[in-house]
Parts: structure tokens; C-alpha cells; sequence
């Protein structure tokens, strides 16, 4: 991976100007995943990994990824309100270098901050409360990371 972000993100988006990306907006426990053609910047929510073994979680990225055939990867990188890194940062970062390392796609981090709060939000505005959010919180949570990142200007052609 590039030495900072704005490498990253300006390299992407000189290179990247059409196909699927998948963005994961990753937990301990569960991952989150969004799809969206980077043509349209639509974000639609996929599925959840609900997985905390490492080895099934890749196992199931690497079954997205072939089915998919994405030209960019997005991953949610967690922080404090005010940017503070904290433990989840450092894995988010490491989940992010083993997803570009495994399958060799480029892959660029993008700031989640209050995606699960909107994500619940979002749910109970269509009448989904509770444990019924479940299924879906990180799904949607990682439909709006990845709908920040094409909203972003660093996404534009």
C-alpha cells in the first residue's frame, strides 16, 4: 500500500475509472460488505460476513471477489470522533493490507465514522428496530462507506 492516503486515493482515481468495487466495513466479529460500479456511484448493501475466524471470512471475500471481479477494494477505517486511532484502527488497517496482499487488488481506506449510528438509523426509518437489525446494521454500514467514497471528491473522474 501506498505511504499515505493521498497517494493512494489520487493514484485510484487516475487509474480507476470504471467497474465494481466492494467496500467492508470490518468488525471483530462481523464484516459488512456494499457493491457499486464506480460509473454509476450507487452503493447498494451485499451481505454480512457474520464470521470471526479469519480463515472463513477470507474464504468467503475470495468467493465475493470471484464472483464480482472488483477493480477496487473500500475499507472503513474505524476512529475516534475526534480521528484518534484506536485498536479497531490497527485491524482495520492490517484487514485492509491482507485483502490488497491476498488477491492483489488495490485497496483504499475510507473514514467510518458514525457509519453504524446512520446505519441504525437508516433501519429504524423503514421500521426495522432491535435484533432485527442485526442481519443488516453492518451491510448498511459498509453501503455507506463505500457511498461516502464515491461521493468524495477524491472519487471523481
Amino acid at each position: 500500500m501506498p505511504d499515505s492516503a493521498e497517494e493512494t486515493i489520487s493514484d485510484m482515481a487516475s487509474v480507476i475509472l470504471s467497474g465494481t468495487v466492494l467496500a467492508f466495513d470490518f468488525g471483530v466479529r462481523r464484516i459488512g460488505v456494499a457493491i457499486g460500479e464506480y460509473e454509476l456511484r450507487l452503493a447498494h448493501p451485499l451481505m454480512t460476513i457474520d464470521q470471526a475466524m479469519t480463515k472463513p471470512r477470507f474464504e468467503k471475500i475470495a468467493e465475493l471477489i470471484e464472483t464480482w471481479q472488483p477493480v477496487l477494494l473500500v475499507v472503513g477505517l474505524s476512529v475516534h470522533a475526534d480521528g484518534a486511532e484506536h485498536e479497531i484502527t490497527r485491524l482495520c488497517q492490517r484487514f485492509a493490507r491482507r485483502l490488497e496482499g491476498r488477491f492483489g487488488i488495490p485497496v483504499v481506506m475510507e473514514d467510518e465514522r458514525y457509519t453504524t449510528a446512520i446505519a441504525r438509523l437508516t433501519l429504524e426509518e423503514v421500521g426495522i428496530t432491535g435484533r432485527k437489525q442485526r442481519p443488516m446494521l453492518d451491510q448498511i454500514a459498509a453501503q455507506h462507506i463505500l457511498q461516502t467514497f464515491f461521493d468524495s471528491s477524491h472519487a471523481a473522474s
